[in-house]
């Protein structure tokens, strides 16, 4: 009985023995591959942290990039904002400058309307004096003298007579050749009622002294009235319209250093000219018909 149990137990042993080995190798191999997949999981948190600090670095890069953005949108935003202040700044100031250029221009068209006015008045003016001169001319028929001299000056028309034609030597009486040709001129005259007539005495610088005429200022006013009172008393002329003047010598022709030059210094100038009330009110009446027609 004693063998037979002592190799039971024995069998039992290596029986034991058996299945603890297969386990341990089996355990072995386990845990050989717990350690390689462990050694993976180590690199593969490895790799991980290589590709976290690299996410970090792109996101630190990431959120200064943002923040630059950030900062340029609010740069932006600030010029957005002094573009449109100044865009409201330069409407203001255009519209003030088109209103500016608005009211110059209105002040240019009156300018323009004024001066285009009064150029339309001298030229109407010019016209006058042409037909003035030619009526004198034609009044005057073939007289061909020197001391009957009709020209024009700055619009307004002249009559010079000589003083040999017109008195004696320190004469204020009219002789009967020069009151012919005043009749002449005094029938120009009366067709033209819209005329003032100026008489200018002029004299030579040669002193005068006689009871009733005190010196050259007195001569050349006193032959100048002479002529005036022919043409209003004898020729019809209006007194109202004609003036009596003096310049004694002191607007000469010539120097008066010889005879034929004082001889023509001592003259008088019939001076005939539009009323200045006319001239004017032809000004008034072309700046109310061009602002008649501009309204139209």
């Amino acid at each position: 009985m004693t063998r037979p149990i002592l190799v039971a137990f024995v069998s039992l042993l290596l029986l034991g023995s058996c299945v603890s080995k297969k386990k341990y190798v089996a355990i072995q191999a386990s845990n050989e591959t717990l350690h390689g997949k462990l050694d993976e999981a180590n690199r593969q948190l490895e790799a991980c942290k290589g590709d976290k600090s690299v996410m970090d670095a792109k996101l630190a890069g990431l959120e200064n990039s943002n923040q630059h953005l950030k900062d340029q949108v609010n740069d932006l935003n600030n010029t957005n904002a002094a573009l449109l202040n100044n865009v409201g700044q330069m409407a203001t100031l255009s519209k003030q400058e088109a209103a500016n250029l608005e009211k110059s221009l209105e002040q240019i068209k009156e300018q323009d309307l004024r001066i285009r006015t009064l150029h339309d008045a001298l030229t109407k003016k010019d016209s006058i004096t042409l037909a003035l001169v030619v009526s004198l001319k034609s009044s005057l028929g073939n007289l061909n003298d020197t001391d009957v001299v009709v020209n024009v000056e700055k619009s307004v028309v002249f009559i010079s007579l000589s003083d040999k034609m017109l008195f004696n030597s320190g004469s204020t009486v009219i002789s009967p050749r020069a009151k012919e040709v005043l009749a002449k001129v005094a029938t120009v005259v009366n067709a033209k009622p819209e005329m003032e007539v100026l008489v200018e005495g002029h004299t030579d610088n040669e002193p005068i002294n006689r009871d009733c005429i005190k010196d050259n200022w007195d001569l050349s006013v006193m032959r100048a009235t002479s002529i005036v009172r022919v043409f209003s008393k004898e020729l019809g002329v209006d007194p109202a319209r004609i003036t009596a003047g003096g310049r004694s010598e002191y607007v000469p022709l010539q120097p008066n250093d010889s005879p034929e030059h004082r001889s023509a210094n001592r003259r008088t100038r019939i001076v005939i000219m539009p009323k200045l009330d006319q001239f004017y009110n032809m000004i008034e009446d072309g700046l109310k018909q061009a602002s008649e027609q501009e309204g139209k």
